[in-house]
């Protein structure tokens, strides 16, 4: 924690040029986050007048984005995201026609399940209705 408090207070980038990919996602995932909470904050704060439902989560906003920056270049955090950007050029992905094959399975996997468990529930709710009379 005490690393990411001195960061804040920096503007330069850690290893610039490597695992920019994964910095970037990184952050737009914090900003994302961010923003949908600033967003119900503002929502909230929509009572107490303009001035205050915009100032104070544009402010967080600023702050925030300024703290997801320079999170991407902690150095322990930044040499972490560079390690995962790293390993992901090294799986072998699968092509197109592949992804589109391995989807399908599994889509027709799931409802061929979910027909077969609505079977059994049928099948259930009949002995339970109608032979057992409990429902």
């Amino acid at each position: 924690m005490n690393a990411f408090i001195q960061e804040l207070f920096h503007t330069g980038l850690y290893k610039r040029s490597q695992g920019r990919i994964t910095r970037q996602v990184t952050f737009a995932a914090v900003a994302v986050i961010l923003g949908a909470g600033l967003v119900r904050l503002n929502q909230t704060l929509i009572g107490s007048g303009p001035g205050i439902a915009y100032g104070v989560p544009g402010l967080l906003l600023i702050l925030g984005l300024w703290a997801a920056y320079r999170l991407v270049n902690v150095p322990v955090f930044a040499d972490f995201l560079i390690a995962v950007e790293a390993e992901m050029n090294k799986v072998s992905w699968p092509t197109r026609t592949e992804l589109i094959r391995s989807s399908l399975v599994v889509l027709i996997t799931i409802f061929a399940l979910a027909i077969v468990l609505f079977g059994f529930d049928a099948l259930w709710s009949w002995i339970f209705r109608d032979v057992v009379r409990i429902l």
